[in-house]
């Protein structure tokens, strides 16, 4: 007996075939898809060119700590903080704080900006790192804090990403950002009473992925920590750390990472540990997601 469907029935089932048809239209013309390059390749697209003069002003803003800015490789205007102990040496250590995506640099001197709590309690880090000696150093991402750009916000980056396809704009903002920071560190290098022998990257989040692309083009880097480092693969080849881990060698590396990171698994993260070259490397785990809990800054710490 052949048996009828009621109305809702059939609305149902062809708003699901509906649906099944945008998914596969969507998959097919605007999902990115994987795009493997070759190392070598994407070395290139890191190629630059910084300027004679980079134009550092440092402003003092108290507390042994100065606002700067400088130009980069492009002509760019990057802003930042760089902070020194109480302390005086002949030659400090230097960490460089990499912020996470949507951050601004003031995040590494703040438990709390505009309202909103720094949940990664970076700001720990450098209290703790200034504590043991080290001068600090921050600046903004392209996009982001002071550098953010009306016609070009970085939500309109990520849903050119995620939802057309179009990695464009954020493989540019990552490759840059870390030639800003290149440019930086060609900078700290210069300086007379900076330890470029003593030159540590610290990330968190999109900040440990620039730190590990970083460490993968220069290396001269001493330290890399990468606190739980977004998977990438090859749909954005050219920004994806693991791409480059073979290539950080010399860095001693800590890879902290969650055991229920929301943006990368277990098993991606223990992936990207083993292609790290480096043989003075370690991995830790903390239980949770990808804001960790608050013990991670003492095993960090206890690790400068």
């Amino acid at each position: 007996m052949n048996k009828k469907f009621s109305k809702p029935a059939k609305a149902c089932a062809l708003s699901g075939l509906a649906l099944c048809t945008l998914t596969l239209l969507w998959y097919v013309f605007f999902a990115l898809k994987e795009q493997p390059i070759p190392q070598q390749e994407i070395l290139d697209s890191y190629r630059f060119q910084a300027p004679e003069d980079i134009e550092m002003t440092l402003k003092d803003i108290g507390e042994g700590q100065f606002s700067f800015s400088y130009r980069s490789f492009d002509g760019a205007v990057v802003n930042g903080r760089i902070s020194y102990p109480a302390v005086e040496q002949e030659s400090y250590p230097v960490l460089i704080g990499i912020s996470g995506m949507g951050r601004s640099y003031l995040r590494w001197w703040t438990d709390a900006f505009k309202g909103r709590p720094t949940i990664t309690r970076v700001n720990e880090i450098a209290r703790a790192a200034t504590d043991k000696g080290y001068v600090v150093v921050a600046i903004d991402a392209r996009y982001h804090g002071t550098r953010k750009d009306p016609n070009k916000p970085l939500a309109s980056i990520m849903r050119d990403l995620h939802f057309f396809g179009d990695k464009t704009d954020y493989e540019a903002m990552i490759r840059d950002t870390v030639l800003d920071y290149r440019v930086l560190i060609d900078w700290i290098r210069a300086q007379d009473n900076l330890d470029d022998n003593n030159l540590n990257l610290v990330g968190y989040s999109m900040g440990a992925q620039i730190a590990l692309l970083t460490g993968g083009l220069d290396v001269q880097i001493n330290r890399i920590i990468a606190v739980v480092p977004p998977h990438l693969d090859d749909k954005t080849a050219s920004v994806a750390p693991k791409n480059l881990a073979s290539r950080i060698a010399e860095p001693s590396v800590l890879l902290i990472t969650a055991s229920d990171d929301e943006f990368a698994s277990p098993e991606e993260n223990q992936r990207l540990y083993s292609a790290i070259a480096s043989r003075e490397k370690e991995h830790l785990i903390f239980a949770g997601g990808h804001i960790l809990p608050a013990d991670y800054i003492n095993s960090l710490v206890n690790r400068l």
